[in-house]
């Protein structure tokens, strides 16, 4: 049976990630988490001071960024326990700590910056150039893999998306407010569709799935049933 590359992009919060992960697991394809390369970025450039306040907004110090780019190394390692990759920055486990709210409130503006996306694209056209991968993110099948054999546009609600946020953060023991990650969702979303460089759009060819209403059982059905229809096409 072929291996083919599957590209999985949608909205921030819509459970690309975990139909992503489970889709890998079940088939056994490498999976990638590119937002969790982007919140690795955010994360080493909150510890390194490259956020500034200036007249009330918060200002990337981009120059250092860029400088600094070569010295930032993610990778993932597959966690026996969980069943899943989790992220390492510069041989860090460093999973629960991007996935926070401070991290979630800065990653969009340190993703719209081109000299940034380059760099992790490059790595991630790496990591899937021999195909049997499943890669989630907001450019995947635009960009990154434009030639991808199953390409999924993934969405719901923003209400739908900030309780799941919500609970996840929750279930971590993390503190949570909803409104404040409701906002989070709205903004970065605005953000996402909005940047210059790579913009969130649906692919031509790739399938809409609006999991508002669904399970993730029912996710899951629905993703593998598109899996055997293009290895078996």
């Amino acid at each position: 049976m072929k291996k083919i590359t599957i590209a999985i992009d949608g909205h921030s919060s819509c459970g690309k990630s975990t139909m992503a992960k489970d889709l890998a697991r079940e088939v056994g394809y490498v999976y990638v988490d590119t937002g969790a390369m982007y919140r690795s970025v955010t994360l080493f450039a909150l510890r390194n001071g490259m956020f500034k306040e200036t007249e009330g907004q918060t200002v990337i110090d981009e120059e250092e960024l860029k400088r600094r780019m070569p010295d930032i190394h993610i990778s993932f390692k597959f966690n026996p326990e969980t069943g899943r990759p989790d992220t390492y920055l510069n041989g860090e486990l460093v999973e629960k700590e991007i996935r926070s709210m401070e991290v979630s409130s800065h990653v969009s503006p340190i993703a719209t910056l081109a000299f940034v996306r380059e760099a992790m694209v490059a790595q991630q056209q790496q990591m899937g150039r021999d195909g049997g991968v499943v890669m989630d993110g907001r450019d995947i099948g635009t960009v990154v893999f434009p030639q991808a054999e199953l390409k999924v546009f993934v969405t719901a609600s923003p209400e739908v998306r900030a309780q799941r946020r919500f609970d996840e953060l929750k279930a971590k023991g993390m503190e949570a407010d909803f409104d404040d990650i409701l906002k989070n969702v709205q903004e970065r979303d605005y953000i996402d569709s909005h940047r210059e460089v790579s913009p969130l759009r649906q692919a031509d060819d790739a399938l809409l799935l609006d999991n508002s209403n669904m399970t993730i059982s029912e996710q899951k059905e629905w993703l593998m049933e598109r899996f055997k229809e293009r290895v078996q096409g």
